[in-house]
Order: structure tokens, then sequence, then C-alpha cells
């Protein structure tokens, strides 16, 4: 992995096996920097949704002129370099094995999960966080599942703006909102096969040391689908109640019809009986982490590759016990996992199965 001007990095390069890989150091070190480099190695605006203007480095004389990641993997495709960067400010160009190539592409290569100290209360927060959390686990399985997304989002704005302006041919709003149902129900579908696999790797491990949750979507077109509409029904029923709700939408200036974007994930700890939301802080770290580690088997149960994790201050709020029983899961699933914290003792349950860093002012040093 390789560094150009990228957060506090001036250069970087580090060489690294495929066990895990523990960063310590103290607060404000470059730790989280590191992670959020290797989340521009699939489509988004990374771990802290920067996107590719906000991360080149800065010092007196203001932000570099372009940022640059790199990366050595080993894939499903083999052994292949990865290069993301941007130029001034520009947009983020992607290169596979030297060559330009689409951001998906590094979706399908790469599969990911992260989570970060700001999801520790998840399920006590918006819903859209909740919903963009659980997109994330399904983006690592189906990449398709972000290109229909933002595809849904791009028509849904449009139409937004031609309600806005009060004036727009119904043909066309026919035709855009016709569009965005096709995603819509595209996205409800992989949202629910997602969660049918999630649900049973759960089920599968009622011994381990993450509790159960019991999990479901509360959404419009999620439901009919669930209730055996076909794809092309749901469509025409997503379609009609955007059109019965063209009046609605237009006067508030936002899509309050029911469709994906105001879908709920439900979450309930099992031997609690008790709304995730409810649960300490602990408890929804752990539910968090439960979710997280059970689509990293998934995947690698099914997909024949194990995820690459990056878990930022994964230990916070984890008693002895579960940080005993994190390590045992991350190593089981096979993946390269990156785990940051402030004390090495945090990372002590993996004994010799992992790479440590001790992390200091922008300086990264293998430590044995």
């Amino acid at each position: 992995m390789r560094l150009t001007d990228f957060r506090c990095y001036a250069a970087l390069d580090l060489e690294l096996d495929p066990t895990p890989v523990a960063l310590y150091g103290a607060n404000g070190a470059g730790k989280t920097n590191l992670l959020e480099a290797l989340s521009f190695l699939v489509p988004g605006r990374g771990l802290r949704s920067a996107g590719a203007e906000g991360v080149a480095r800065k010092d007196a004389s203001g932000p570099a002129e372009a940022w640059a990641v790199f990366a050595e993997m080993e894939t499903r495709d083999g052994e292949v370099r990865l290069g993301v960067g941007a130029r001034n400010g520009g947009r983020r160009e992607t290169r596979i094995d030297g060559e330009p190539a689409p951001q998906g592409e590094l979706a399908r290569l790469v599969p990911m999960i992260w989570l970060t100290p700001a999801q520790d209360r998840l399920f006590a927060g918006p819903r859209a966080d909740r919903l963009k959390f659980f997109d994330r686990l399904v983006y690592a399985a189906d990449p398709a599942h972000a290109e229909a997304a933002t595809a849904y989002d791009k028509v849904r704005t449009r139409r937004q703006r031609l309600l806005d302006e009060g004036q727009a041919d119904p043909a066309w709003l026919n035709a855009l909102e016709s569009e965005m149902a096709g995603h819509g129900v595209a996205m409800a579908a992989a949202r629910l096969d997602a969660l049918i696999r999630l649900q049973g790797e759960i089920d599968a491990r009622p011994e381990g040391a993450f509790p159960q949750a019991d999990l479901a979507l509360d959404g419009a077109v999620e439901a009919d689908l669930a209730d055996g509409l076909d794809a092309g029904a749901a469509e025409d029923r997503f379609a009609a109640a955007l059109r019965d709700g063209r009046r609605r939408d237009g006067a508030a200036g936002r899509t309050l019809t029911r469709g994906p974007h105001r879908t709920e994930l439900v979450a309930r700890h099992r031997d609690k009986d008790q709304a995730a939301g409810d649960c300490s802080t602990g408890e929804q770290k752990a539910l968090i982490l439960t979710l997280a580690l059970a689509q990293a088997r998934a995947l690698a149960r099914q997909g024949g590759v194990a995820p690459l994790l990056l878990f930022d201050e994964a230990c916070a709020h984890l008693d002895a016990p579960r940080r005993e029983g994190l390590a045992r899961e991350i190593l089981a699933t096979g993946s390269q996992a990156w785990l940051t914290g402030v004390e090495r003792i945090l990372f002590e349950p993996f004994a010799e199965r992992v790479q440590y860093f001790e992390v200091d002012a922008a300086r990264v040093e293998r430590s044995a």
C-alpha cells in the first residue's frame, strides 16, 4: 500500500502480509486516515464521506495539487494493482493494472465492509444512517446495488426539480417515475436477498461472542416483494404511488412518497427481546459487529472471497470476552481486517496472528 499526499501522509509505503493489521497510537496520529485511504478503493466518498475533494494533504501553502492511493492486492481475479487519486480538486480517477477503469469494477474486485465510531449508536440515530449502513453491507455482496441506488437518486432528484418548478410535462414525469420505479424495485430486491442471507448467518451461530439480532426491512416496495408481488407489478404499483403523490411531493420539496429511500432497517436484540435502539452503547456496538461479521462470513461462504474489513476503534465499548470473540470471528473469516486502537494491548487476543504497526504523527512503523 502506498500513499501520496493523502491527509497527513506526504508519502507512505507499507509492505504487508495477508493477516489482520493492528494500528495503534495516540488520538490524531493518523490511524483512521489509513483506513480512509483503503476505503477509496471501492466506489463512494470514503468512510468519512469526504469525497475526492476533501482528502488532499494540506500544509501552510494549502492543499496538495494531487493525491493518490495505490495497492497491490490478492483478489478473486488474482493479483491486481489498484490506483485511485485526483488532481487539482478534480474528480477521482481509477486505474486497474495501470489502465483507466470505472469505479464500479473496484467493488467487484474488492468487497469491503467498514465500521466507524460514528456508528456506535447507529440504531438510536437517524433512520437514513441505518439504511446507509445496511446498503453498504449489500454493496459488498452485490456491486450492482450501488449502481441502482445511484441511478435511483439521480432520477429522484430530476423528478423533484420538475415538481418544484410546478410546470412539468406529465408525460415526462411519467417516464421519470417509471425509471425511478425500476431502479427502486431492483434496490428493494437486493436488500431483501441480503437480509435473508444475513439473518441465516446470524441464526446459524447461536453460541457466538456477539448477540443474535432479529432483522427486518420496513419499506413499501420491500413489503410488496416480500408478499409475493412480482417485479413488474411492484414497479407499476410504485410508479402509481409516485404519480398520485406528485402534488404532495411538490409542496413538500422532497419525495414523501414511500420508496426505497425511506426504508427502515429494524433490529432487535434477540436475547433481551429489546429494540436495538433501546440497548446500551456497548450492546449496540456488539449488534453492529454481529451484522458486519455475519456479512463477512456470508461473502466468504457464498462468494468464495473474504472481504476487506476496516474497523475503526473496533474494541471501544467492548469488554475482554468480546474482544477475544472479535479476534476469533475475524480470524475465522480469513479476512484481512484493519483495526485501530489507542493501545496495543487491545489486540492481544490475536496473539501472533496479527501484524502490528505503531502510528505516531503520520509515521508508521512495524513492531514485533
